[in-house]
């Protein structure tokens, strides 16, 4: 009786360790390029300046979503040409990401373009808000935003007030339970590198930052796009929103085809603070990461957030 015993409570453990992939309805993982947003662009890899080639304007659209493209024109947008304005899109989302910057949709920028990422764009108003190469970059003429290293902040520079240094943050009733420690861990983290400190309460109406779980046109203006693309985002002091895909696969640590949940916050919470996009790979701010993976603060984040409120 004893032998069963513990036969059925080894089973119970090995049956809890195996629970931590958190998933809101029966999917496909994100490791399923065919289940991703962003699959159209394996067919696009190749294409370059002058071609005309079916599928070019969904590429049009995701790089106006991330900032890199605003043409004045419906057709232009809308249109399979591989025109100057594209080859100049790509060149400079290339700079960001530290690819030789040929303007060619070449495997290495399509690989890079295929990796789920934040939903928050990497240049706004037209000017970019990452840094690679110890290179400030403007585009259309328009004056460079304040970076310093290879971190960048918000156009404007919001933050909180200064005597705003304890926030509040909630969870919305649409987050799994599973996921509040692994937040919690996250603000702890960002607790132990900044003036700031942070405390949970119920009541999302009077909370600071409130955190949720929600898919595609949510209301934000931000609307996700489904597994495989963009995994979360938030937004800029003092604003307080942060939003996971519920599309998604979040696990609790690294496990293949799912996305770590305190990694995703570390990100996130940046953002809420007023960090932007990092062009540092290992930075918690580099906008994309690959499922099954883990990461904490860089020394690059830490720098980007005492400049910030120093």
């Amino acid at each position: 009786m004893a032998f069963k015993s513990y036969v059925l409570f080894t089973c119970l453990f090995l049956f809890a360790l195996a629970i931590p992939v958190l998933s809101n309805r029966q999917m496909k993982g994100p490791n399923d390029e065919q289940a991703s947003a962003f699959y159209f662009l394996k067919g696009l890899q190749g294409c370059h300046k002058g071609e005309k080639v079916e599928g070019l304007h969904q590429l049009k659209n995701y790089l106006e979503k991330f900032g890199y493209l605003n043409y004045s024109s419906v057709k232009n947008k809308t249109s399979d040409d591989f025109d100057d304005a594209l080859e100049s899109a790509i060149r400079n989302y290339q700079i960001n990401y530290d690819i030789k910057a040929t303007g060619i949709l070449d495997a290495e920028t399509v690989s890079k373009m295929m990796t789920p990422r934040c939903g928050m764009p990497d240049i706004v108003n037209g000017t970019s808000r990452m840094r690679a190469g110890g290179m400030d970059h403007t585009h259309h003429g328009s004056k460079s935003i304040h970076m310093v290293s290879h971190y960048s902040f918000f156009p404007g520079n919001p933050r909180w007030p200064p005597s705003k240094t304890h926030l509040t943050y909630a969870f919305e009733a649409n987050t799994p339970a599973a996921a509040f420690s692994p937040v919690a861990r996250a603000f702890n983290t960002w607790d132990s590198a900044t003036r700031f400190s942070f405390s949970r309460v119920q009541n999302t109406a009077g909370a600071d930052l409130v955190i949720g779980f929600h898919r595609r046109d949510h209301g934000d203006g931000a609307p996700f796009d489904g597994p495989g693309g963009t995994i979360a985002h938030a937004f800029a002091p003092t604003n307080g929103w942060f939003h996971y895909d519920a599309d998604e696969r979040y696990s609790i640590g690294a496990m293949a085809g799912a996305f770590d949940l305190e990694t995703v916050a570390l990100h996130e919470i940046g953002h809420l603070l007023g960090l932007g996009h990092s062009s540092v790979r290992n930075a918690i701010m580099f906008p994309s990461i690959a499922a099954g993976t883990t990461k904490g603060l860089d020394a690059d984040d830490i720098e980007g957030i005492r400049v910030l409120y120093r």
